[in-house]
């Protein structure tokens, strides 16, 4: 049985050193690594994060949402996943609450207006 210490060591190994600093709010684009038989390549996911959870740890997550053809998608990407590849901040959003839930109810442009930082 492996004690605390070899667990934060293995973690500690599997974490990224370079992310870029997004917040709640933020408009990103995510490029998660595909696989389709032997083939690999790069698919882009942009959106308005949600949710962050898990801290800086290793188990860290953050939920993106977007709206493909009016239905609401969301995507949870492990911030420390070797599939996923890049995070680029498309935009900084200011918002007062740490979870976006309420953007679930919204319709249409509304759920994707949030006030850009200054």
């Amino acid at each position: 049985m492996l004690n605390k210490n070899a667990i934060k060591e293995i973690e500690q190994k599997e974490m990224k050193k370079e992310i870029p600093e997004f917040n709640v709010g933020d408009t990103v684009k995510v490029f998660s690594e595909i696989r389709e038989g032997d083939k690999k390549r790069m698919q882009g996911f942009e959106g308005i994060v949600i949710k962050r959870q898990g801290g800086t740890g290793s188990r860290a997550t953050f939920v993106v949402r977007r709206l493909v053809q009016g239905v609401g998608v969301e995507r949870t990407f492990p911030l420390h996943s070797p599939k996923v590849g890049q995070v680029k901040v498309m935009k900084k959003g200011r918002v007062r609450r740490a979870k976006l839930y309420y953007l679930r109810k919204r319709i249409g442009s509304a759920a994707t207006r949030i006030e850009e930082a200054k």
